[in-house]
């Protein structure tokens, strides 16, 4: 990962807003929710660096529960999986997870090939039910964009000269900003929170929500 700048919140909410209008009219619009993740994460780190990610930095992003648009199977568990792993569970499930998924699938091959936008990260899990049973709760923490991360690489178009641009949200400390900028570390990265877990039916008990291009939002109760 490398380290571009420092950016303010107020640059990071206007990237968001430009690219995930909350009036855009398709499939399961909740952009809403996805901002208050955004803005959870300001709340509880405080601070925003605009990055530069390969194809192995994205793999191991972090990402959290996931219904998979309402369908009969959970993508992502309560403890969450890696990007890496939650590709693999697309391509064992095969064609069956568009038959009982159709939305998330067909979110998945529209952003097949839509074009390289950012994503919006944390390096520490922020408040909330889709957050609460991640079982790693520090290094690249997704809050937008996970359709398209899985999207690219089922795709193939993560090569090792991709850069992704990243908003990511960390808490301000000298030491870790000073090994943040020199190596690109965040430390937790590339642990695996959930490898060779099956795709499962979901919890329709909960209701669900759907960020334009990836968050799945979970109501309380």
């Amino acid at each position: 990962m490398k380290v571009v700048a420092a950016v303010p919140f107020s640059s990071v909410l206007d990237t968001f807003a430009r690219a995930h209008p909350l009036d855009r009219a398709h499939e399961a619009n909740t952009n809403d929710e996805a901002e208050e993740h955004i803005r959870n994460a300001e709340l509880s780190l405080g601070a925003w660096r605009r990055v530069l990610l390969d194809r192995d930095d994205l793999l191991r992003v972090v990402l959290p529960w996931h219904l998979g648009e309402g369908g009969e199977r959970e993508l992502i568990p309560k403890s969450g999986l890696t990007v890496a792993d939650a590709v693999a569970r697309l391509e064992a499930a095969g064609g069956a997870y568009a038959r009982t998924n159709p939305v998330c699938a067909r979110k998945l091959d529209r952003l097949a090939a839509a074009p390289f936008t950012p994503l919006f990260l944390s390096t520490r899990a922020v408040p909330g039910v889709d957050y609460a049973g991640l079982v790693v709760r520090e290094g690249l923490i997704h809050l937008d964009g996970l359709h398209r991360a899985l999207a690219w690489e089922r795709a193939g178009r993560l090569t090792a000269g991709t850069r992704i641009e990243a908003f990511l949200a960390y808490e301000e400390d000298l030491a870790y900003e000073e090994d943040l900028a020199s190596t690109g570390h965040v430390p937790g990265a590339g642990r695996d929170p959930g490898a060779g877990q099956d795709l499962t039916a979901a919890d329709v008990r909960h209701g669900t929500g759907h960020d334009g291009d990836g968050l799945d939002v979970h109501a309380h109760g």
